[in-house]
Formats: structure tokens, C-alpha cells, sequence
């Protein structure tokens, strides 16, 4: 996702963007865990995607205390 998408979303839909990309993170370790994974680029993938959204979260929500 791009982070000029992240940013027009509001707080609630980023969120759920965050649970899910949690729950994607949590499913590629099993398959890690297992041997099971093919695309071992989608873990780190998904990590950065995650560190975006809580830079995102972080900045909106000093932006609201600042105002």
C-alpha cells in the first residue's frame, strides 16, 4: 500500500488495516516455522506495511494534539 493511500484513510480504517496485516504477519511465521513458505519476500513485505501504518497512526495522531 501506498503511503499516500494511508494517509487519506481515517484512524478507525487503519486500524483494521494494522489488525489485518497483524494477523498475515502472525500467519507467514508459521509457515516459516513449518518450512512451508514459498515467498519469503511477503514477510518483510508485510512488516514494513506495518511499520508505515503506525507512522501514519503516530503522525495523525500528533497532528490532533497539536491543533
Amino acid at each position: 500500500m501506498d503511503v499516500n493511500e494511508m494517509k487519506s484513510k481515517t484512524v478507525v480504517e487503519l486500524r483494521d488495516e494494522l489488525k489485518g496485516l497483524l494477523q498475515e504477519q502472525f500467519s507467514l511465521r508459521m509457515q516459516k516455522g513449518m518450512g512451508q513458505m514459498t515467498n519469503v519476500h511477503e514477510l518483510r513485505r508485510v512488516r514494513r506495511d506495518i511499520a508505515r501504518i503506525k507512522t501514519v497512526m503516530s503522525d495523525k495522531s500528533t497532528e490532533g494534539n497539536a491543533a
